[in-house]
């Protein structure tokens, strides 16, 4: 068996979901939630919150985000969407307990046996590949007492032995064995006692999904018209992209929606925020420069997520891999369109909804080097209002050499990542964010921030009516409707409303 141990203090696991039932099945808490008494009866292990009984949510949106729906029609938000509680802990239940979360890659779990600890919102999972070889997505909890099973980061086992009592169950979740059964435990029926599974389990495309909506609809559903952008990332080469490493982590004070959210196109932010890097030149002016028409590529409301494409016209640089790279490239699973876009871009950075965003670039660790293409996926973990934990991970094609690999791997590393140029302006600036959304001032004054960049009469540009992929669609990055999309997703989805689209950039 091999252990991979967690690196630094063990920090607080605070569930999220289990406690808030536990004290209303108490009578400890007064949050209207319903439940049914299923849920502390013996269950087998399958559909989580069916297991759990969760019929109907009726918690109260709460005030300070009431009348949104207004304020996101003329372009602002509320300052509180960044750092309040009851926000938060409505979005534990009504955004991760409801959308498709991503877990990890299939490339981390190669061997039966292999396993990997991963959160949805704040709740413990276990990421496994059984002895049959099936993905199994497992609530990090003996079913005795709550213990968790599992302590560690990363490994391979054939089972998990409760720290605790000593319950003990296969990788597949099944319960096989108690101590002192015949003495305490004699009528036990061990295949009701398993540890729950996410219901809903995919892989795309090697990314790996879940979904804790017993209820939720199929994933490819989920993804809608965004399939045509999301896959050309993935699908450039017959083998698709390949993991490179581990993934790193690191916290940051702030709240997880701004990672999210400046992913879907905040494009004026680079000339600001990351202008050190710019000046330094690490990255190429043209595919971090000022917004203008013609060199960017806005795509917003496309089945509720969005996407950022930089361009230069005339050229073709594909998103700066090199020709050794390239040439394994080819339309293949997608069409001659989605390929060409390839081929024309310099860089995506997108969004899917709601915290699992992507950026394929080409950057070099040094101005005296060239550049190099690699993908790094993102997922905006979050812990609490005011504090999230970034997760990277960096891939490449996987024909790639292993030589080119590993230049992808440090460029990736000098970028994005804990100690990368890019990583150290964005977490410089985010945190005032968050602690702006905290203040007293801001919640006695109702404070909204603006989002109005290129909407309706703010911008002469006007959405393309000759463009060839789904969603709205600007031939320039001076723009903010790919977080606007974001956060007409995000309230839709915590007030189970509509909100009709307004002016668009």
């Amino acid at each position: 068996m091999r252990l991979v141990f967690e690196r630094g203090s063990q920090r607080d696991r605070r569930w999220s979901v289990f406690p808030d039932l536990m004290r209303h099945r108490a009578g400890a808490a007064a949050r209207p939630i319903q439940i049914r008494d299923a849920l502390w009866q013996s269950r087998p292990a399958g559909s989580l919150m069916e297991s759990m009984g969760v019929t109907e949510q009726a918690f109260a949106v709460p005030a300070s985000i009431e009348g949104m729906e207004d304020d996101l029609r003329k372009g602002l938000l509320p300052a509180a969407v960044f750092h309040d509680r009851d926000v938060y802990d409505l979005e534990l239940r009504r955004i991760f307990a409801k959308s498709w979360v991503y877990i990890g890659h299939e490339t981390e779990i190669p061997n039966r046996g292999d396993f990997v600890t991963r959160n949805i919102g704040e709740d413990p999972f276990i990421l496994i590949r059984d002895e049959q070889g099936e993905l199994r997505v497992l609530l990090n909890a003996c079913r005795h007492r709550g213990a968790q099973v599992c302590r560690v980061q990363a490994g391979n086992t054939k089972g998990f032995v409760c720290p605790f009592h000593g319950w003990a169950y296969r990788n597949s979740g099944e319960l096989i064995g108690v101590p002192v059964r015949s003495q305490g435990y004699a009528s036990l029926a061990l295949k009701e006692w398993g540890l729950f599974a996410a219901p809903h389990v995919t892989n795309y495309m090697g990314l790996i999904f879940a979904n804790l909506d017993p209820d939720a609809a199929p994933f490819e559903e989920y993804l809608g018209d965004y399939k045509w952008y999301f896959d050309i990332q993935f699908a450039l080469s017959d083998g698709g992209m390949e993991v490179l490493g581990e993934p790193h982590r690191w916290l940051v004070d702030a709240n997880w929606k701004q990672g999210a959210e400046n992913f879907c196109g905040d494009s004026s932010h680079t000339q600001m925020t990351h202008r050190s890097v710019l000046e330094a030149g690490i990255i190429d002016s043209a595919a971090a420069g000022a917004p203008r028409e013609g060199t960017g590529l806005h795509v917003h409301d496309c089945s509720g997520h969005a996407i950022s494409i930089r361009q230069v016209p005339g050229e073709a640089p594909f998103i700066s891999y090199p020709e050794e790279v390239t040439r394994h490239f080819h339309a293949g699973a997608l069409s001659q369109d989605q390929f060409d876009l390839a081929k024309r871009s310099l860089l995506h950075n997108g969004t899917l909804f709601p915290n699992f965003s992507f950026l394929h670039i080409g950057l070099s660790d040094s101005p005296q080097k060239p550049q190099a293409g690699f993908l790094t996926l993102r997922v905006w973990q979050p812990k609490g209002p005011g504090q999230m934990e970034i997760w990277n991970w960096v891939l490449a094609p996987k024909e790639a050499s292993p030589e080119y690999k590993r230049r992808a791997y440090q460029v990736g590393m000098s970028s994005f990542s804990p100690s990368g140029s890019f990583e150290q302006d964005d977490v410089a600036v985010w945190p005032g964010v968050t602690r702006t959304a905290g203040t007293v001032f801001a919640e006695l004054n109702k404070v909204r921030f603006n989002y109005q960049m290129g909407m309706g009469d703010m911008s002469t540009s006007k959405p393309l009516t000759d463009w060839v992929g789904p969603g709205v669609a600007n031939s320039t990055n001076a723009g903010e409707g790919g977080l606007r999309t974001f956060h007409k997703t995000w309230y839709e989805r915590m007030t189970n409303s509509k909100v009709e689209a307004g002016d668009h950039d």
